[in-house]
């Protein structure tokens, strides 16, 4: 999935905003120009796994904080965690009987402040691939499907978790992009009305190939701007138009 090129031209609320809806799978990376390189796990829309390359609490720290454990609870199933190379997650549960309900929440409490720690972002290289492997701690349970029941303790974000309250680019000042109608998504993508989808796919691919910024890495920051917004019309005219 395509998105714009520079964190500073949209909002991590926005990025996962076009996932979600997208249903996508695949790793979101931002890097930021001093090297660090962070990622955002997404399996159908839904966040999975966290990883940010700076300390964060461990999921022993989480329930520390929390008292859901004791202290000693915490530490045997640690260093039994270590010694089998298995998930703490797991061990918790299944050696030493701690309520999945528990271990599930604070899981998603990790994410969620791993991700307000990336929203404090201001800047960095956007890209999403779908060939990188998630970490094996990533969650892959099913969400609830009612809203008023307890998730499975595997269970990845969902959007009221990484969307709820998250900065959009517009709460900023950002001009917004203009919304592309049915109308002029054809001559967005060069098309006459009524091509074939498989005439559309071709066409998005080609005139994405051209303009997405991380293409011309050799542009300046006032052309990436510019290719970062053709290339969110041409998105938008292929979801309009597919």
């Amino acid at each position: 999935m395509l998105l714009p090129g520079r964190l500073r031209s949209t909002s991590l609320g926005d990025l996962l905003g076009i996932l979600h809806r997208g249903e996508a799978t695949g790793t979101l990376e931002l890097v930021e120009d001093r090297g660090r390189a962070h990622r955002i796990h997404i399996a159908s829309g839904l966040v999975v796994a966290v990883e940010l390359d700076a300390a964060t609490p461990t999921l022993a720290e989480v329930l520390r904080g929390e008292a859901s454990a004791d202290e000693d609870l915490i530490k045997r199933s640690l260093l039994r965690a270590l010694a089998s190379q298995r998930l703490h997650g797991e061990v918790l549960i299944g050696e030493f009987h701690v309520s999945p309900v528990v271990v599930g929440r604070a899981l998603r409490r990790q994410l969620a402040a791993r991700l307000q720690a990336l929203e404090e972002l201001a800047d960095a290289r956007v890209c999403f691939r779908v060939a990188v492997r998630p970490p094996r701690g990533a969650l892959h349970g099913r969400p609830s499907s009612s809203p008023t029941s307890e998730p499975p303790w595997n269970a990845p974000l969902g959007p009221s978790d990484f969307l709820h309250g998250r900065r959009r680019a517009r709460e900023r000042g950002d001009a917004p992009i203009a919304p592309v109608v049915h109308s002029n998504a054809w001559q967005a993508l060069g098309l006459a009305p009524g091509a074939e989808e498989s005439e559309i796919k071709r066409a998005y691919r080609r005139l994405a190939r051209a303009v997405h910024p991380d293409l011309h890495p050799d542009a300046t920051d006032g052309e990436r701007r510019v290719l970062a917004a053709r290339f969110s019309a041409l998105t938008e005219a292929y979801r309009v138009l597919t």
